[in-house]
């Protein structure tokens, strides 16, 4: 049997490197780049033209589209499940 896997509809980076991440199923959630993303993965974004710019829905969840084109195999990309787990989060206007 398939397990369900939350779909990411959009993302909304902020200056001060969270990001609201919103789910096909209503969930909203708060990723915090620098503490909730591996060392590894925040030194590639952290940057802040890169991280406020290149942020982006690609293959169903987060995503920074780095070399631009929109290449699935050129982006860093979240795990949407991890990202599901995440601490539950209000709506902010940007």
């Amino acid at each position: 049997m398939l397990e369900y896997i939350p779909t990411v509809v959009q993302v909304i980076p902020y200056e001060d490197y969270t990001v609201d991440v919103y789910f096909d199923d209503g969930k909203i959630v708060c990723c915090h780049a620098e503490k909730d993303l591996s060392p590894n993965i925040f030194d590639r974004i952290k940057e802040y033209h890169i991280f406020m710019n290149k942020c982006v829905v690609l293959n169903g969840t987060l995503a920074w589209d780095v070399a631009g084109g929109r290449n699935v195999n050129e982006c860093i990309d979240i795990d949407p499940l991890y990202l599901h787990e995440l601490k539950k989060s209000k709506e902010r206007i940007a």
